[in-house]
């Protein structure tokens, strides 16, 4: 759970939304620091071959079905997530890009 601007948010049904995408292979959200609100929301997008997307178009749609606090503010394009070998996401390396 993410706790932004003293409201929780769970990473997996913003991904789960996000991956509804057809652009979007997989995606990971995580929280990361923010001197305003705590935390902020960051989505890590890996696209399906041949396709972009465009990061407000992303935010546009989480928006349309979630809450805003459930929106991402960062919205990072990878060409994979990070694993280990049992197949999940290795969110600290994803906070590397953060420092």
């Amino acid at each position: 759970m993410i706790v932004s601007g003293g409201e929780n948010v769970f990473p997996s049904e913003v991904e789960d939304l996000i991956a509804r995408l057809p652009q979007v292979r997989e995606a990971a959200v995580i929280g990361v620091p923010d001197a305003e609100y705590g935390q902020r929301l960051a989505a890590f997008l890996a696209l399906r071959p041949g396709e972009t997307l465009d990061p407000e178009a992303v935010r546009e749609y989480v928006r349309h079905y979630l809450a805003r606090f459930s929106v991402p503010r960062d919205v990072i394009f990878v060409k994979y997530l990070p694993r280990n070998a049992t197949g999940k996401v290795l969110t600290r390396e994803l906070r590397r890009y953060y420092g």
